[in-house]
């Protein structure tokens, strides 16, 4: 089969979706399709297939970029061309570009696909603007018609997206298909002990975008209401709009006397990453708006005990194998006694801990790649 992936930018750095586009369509040419990208020029010189201009968004064009992220301007000339080379038109995004190619495929008679990444909370919450419905309503209404609406089949990378999308009324068929993860992640995990303090000291991870759906203010927040507070060390990995606003924050934790030592801000790749989960207690994801949440998952399966956002535009409470690991989204008071009670007994976290390792191998992306394959195969033969 000839794909053809329509993303704005493939290679962004350190965005969850641009790097689930890049390792999908790497495992698809693998399995032996012939996959091509249609998408801006990445920073450092890397080429699509189908090189589209760099586009701007008026006003919130610093934001976007803070985002790790960019849009790409639609070129009739060049999505033609790719769009007759393909047999299928797989959708990355629900964004102008797509719009555009959605047109031409339609007039030039081929197979759309798409997956969904994103809810339009992800994109509002940015600016303040993640609940306001008026906003959220039309931004559904314009992406479901202009878009998903044209495909043969939607991939949901969780059952909470394809309810979601049904209750919209989505046309085309809704099909679970997770993100997956890289295998080496998976193969990598196991045998850390995650029960022993650290220099004195409990580390707590959280991994993710600095923005404000992902919330990392409730995790400092809950400081303040944690029996352990004086004897934890917090990570935070990952950069992004909000990234100096949570480190004032954690500056007055240390400044009060909360923490006795300042929290750690980075971004790692895949080896610093391990190391840090080699070193921790407990994983704490505080998203709230979360399509799938992928990097719960690779931290938990090295068995690390989460605790999870439960909130009902984020699937990530999935991964949770007690109640224990669910809080709920943004009360702070909740998220530090689920600390406090994991914190307030090893053996009983070392018990836990056992039951997530290796839990990562049934979202191996092999396996998603196989039933994606399947997905074009069937939109094809619809």
């Amino acid at each position: 089969m000839k794909i053809l992936f329509v993303i704005n930018n493939a290679f962004a750095k350190g965005n969850g979706l641009c790097g689930s586009c890049r390792n999908t369509v790497r495992y698809l040419r693998e399995a032996g399709e012939d996959v091509r990208i249609l998408s801006v020029e990445g920073e450092e010189g890397e080429k699509p297939d189908y090189v589209l201009p760099h586009g701007r968004l008026p006003v919130f064009d610093g934001l976007v970029q803070r985002q790790g992220y960019s849009f790409a301007k639609g070129d009739i000339k060049i999505v033609t061309e790719a769009v007759r080379w393909a047999d299928v038109v797989h959708i990355e995004e629900p964004f102008a570009v797509q719009i555009l190619t959605c047109m031409i495929a339609k007039s030039e008679k081929k197979i759309i696909t798409g997956t969904y990444h994103m809810h339009p909370e992800n994109l509002f919450c940015s600016v303040h603007l993640g609940k306001s419905l008026i906003l959220n309503f039309f931004t559904m209404i314009l992406w479901r018609n202009a878009v998903f609406n044209h495909c043969k089949i939607v991939q949901c990378p969780t059952e909470n997206v394809r309810k979601r999308l049904s209750a919209w009324r989505f046309k085309p068929e809704l099909r679970v298909i997770s993100n997956g993860m890289l295998p080496e992640v998976g193969e990598q995990a196991g045998g850390l002990d995650h029960t022993e303090k650290k220099d004195g000291f409990y580390t707590i991870v959280t991994t993710g975008r600095c923005s404000v759906e992902k919330d990392q203010r409730t995790l400092l927040k809950a400081m303040r209401y944690s029996k352990f507070a004086d004897r934890i060390r917090l990570v935070i990995a990952g950069r992004g709009p909000i990234e100096n606003q949570l480190k004032k924050k954690a500056d007055a934790l240390v400044r009060d006397g909360v923490l006795k030592t300042p929290p750690v801000f980075c971004f790692c790749n895949a080896d610093g990453l391990r190391k840090i989960y080699s070193e921790a207690s407990l994983y704490v994801h505080c998203a709230t708006v979360e399509v799938e949440g992928m990097s719960c998952m690779e931290a938990v399966q090295t068995g690390l005990v989460p605790i999870i956002a439960k909130a009902k535009l984020s699937a990530t409470s999935q991964f949770a194998l007690s109640e224990e690991s669910l809080f709920k989204g943004g009360c702070a008071k909740d998220l530090a006694a689920k600390i406090d009670w994991w914190l307030s007994d090893d053996e009983r976290r070392k018990k836990e801990a056992a039951r997530y390792l290796g839990m990562g191998k049934e979202y191996d992306i092999r396996k998603s790649i196989e039933n994606l394959r399947k997905m074009f195969r069937d939109a094809i033969e619809k």
